[in-house]
């Protein structure tokens, strides 16, 4: 813990000398006081829990402020890796009406009606990926259309992995209102955080730079960099912040008291003990590739990434005393095949959906930051509890806006 609050207090220093190193005063503007930040987590058909959390909270912001209240009317980023960023899309992409395409409700009839086809039981390949990514393709596109990065109600990120260059590239909003060849297709974007390694084929496709020349992009699912994508979006808003664009709130870089984040998760396995040092130190590399049904490696990086953010970001937001303003919403005791990503039969995802709903019952959990595991916090109640309060919150925010 100690070490978690250094590494926060160095941050906050290079944070102030930052800002008076370029001169940079935070914004002043009387429109706002919090920001508000959205993030959901790569997890494939294990989209279905975090799809339950947002239907719940999208209800109570619709019981507060009427039945046409979207999600995206009350959050400054959103931010999605994989199958968390094509829900970013369903919530953040304009139908002719200028609404959110989806309602949070409908994301999980999304996902029950498509599932299956998008991953197929019967119909799994011996070579290449294991899923040919056509149906996927097709109704990504049937859905967004030409839609483009900067036509999104609100900002989004979308982290990709550039397998070419051997790095990652982030697909914003306001990267793309400025540089056209960031203003990729949504659904380009989408289709490529979605193109996990062994499960579903890369993405190629094309942009052009501001004088003509075409931009190549070979990617893959953005899991293997950000599939926890919160700490994006929060870096996001503090370097817009530092240049001196951020419209919507008085501000200053590394303010968590001034800032609301729900994190979602799809789920993890902390518990099933799939592996131990015995078994995998005999392991070739085409075990750590593929072993028993299992994807050892991408367990790894995955399950690195979600908890390495989440103790970063906890420690930021307790060591600045706002830790209320931080909720991660997260189950890690899956077990059988509800760990998998791909598992789209009718009883696992309503055994999914079941344990979003069983998740709103738990307690609000915070991460301990040296087992890993999430352990309640006594006197917040439950994560029900937690998002009817930020509900309210994020309400009261949106209401000052529109008076001002």
């Amino acid at each position: 813990m100690k070490t978690g609050l250094l590494v926060m207090a160095l941050l906050l220093s290079l944070a102030t000398a930052l800002e008076c190193a370029t001169k940079l005063p935070a914004v002043r503007t009387t429109k706002g006081k919090t920001v508000t930040v959205l993030s959901i987590d790569g997890g494939g058909i294990r989209g279905i829990i975090p799809g339950t959390i947002l239907a719940f909270l999208e209800s109570k912001l619709q019981e507060l402020d009427g039945p046409d209240a979207r999600i995206a009317d009350y959050f400054d980023v959103i931010s999605g890796t994989s199958t968390g960023g094509l829900v970013t899309a369903m919530l953040t992409a304009p139908d002719q009406d200028n609404q959110a395409l989806f309602a949070a409700k409908d994301i999980n009839k999304f996902y029950f009606e498509h599932g299956p086809k998008i991953f197929p039981q019967d119909n799994a390949s011996a070579t290449g990926p294991k899923f040919d990514g056509k149906y996927l393709r097709s109704i990504i596109r049937e859905l967004l259309g030409n839609m483009t990065m900067n036509q999104t109600l609100t900002d989004v990120i979308i982290p990709t992995f550039d397998i070419k260059l051997l790095q990652p590239i982030l697909f914003s909003t306001s990267d793309a209102k400025v540089k056209s060849s960031k203003n990729a297709l949504l659904a380009d974007a989408c289709i490529a955080t979605s193109a996990a390694p062994t499960l579903l084929p890369a993405h190629y496709f094309e942009t052009k730079y501001e004088d003509g020349k075409t931009r190549e992009f070979n990617l893959i699912d953005g899991g293997v960099a950000a599939n926890n994508p919160t700490q994006v979006a929060i870096t996001q808003i503090f370097n817009e912040i530092l240049k001196g664009n951020f419209k919507f709130v008085d501000i200053k870089p590394m303010d968590t008291t001034k800032m609301l984040v729900v994190s979602l998760g799809t789920g993890a396995a902390k518990f099933a003990e799939k592996y131990n040092a015995s078994i995998v130190s005999q392991w070739s590399a085409i075990n750590w590739i593929f072993d028993k049904g299992a994807t050892p490696l991408l367990d790894v990086y995955s399950a690195s990434s979600n908890d390495m953010v989440d103790i970063q970001v906890s420690s930021l937001f307790q060591a600045l005393g706002a830790e209320k303003n931080y909720l991660r919403v997260q189950d890690d005791n899956l077990i059988g095949n509800t760990t998998s990503g791909d598992r789209a039969t009718a009883t696992n995802m309503e055994a999914l959906a079941d344990i979003g709903k069983k998740l709103l019952e738990k307690s609000v959990a915070r991460v301990n930051i040296d087992t890993g595991a999430f352990e309640p916090v006594v006197g917040e109640g439950t994560n029900s509890d937690a998002l009817t309060r930020f509900a309210k919150l994020l309400s009261d925010e949106r209401k000052i806006r529109k008076a001002n």
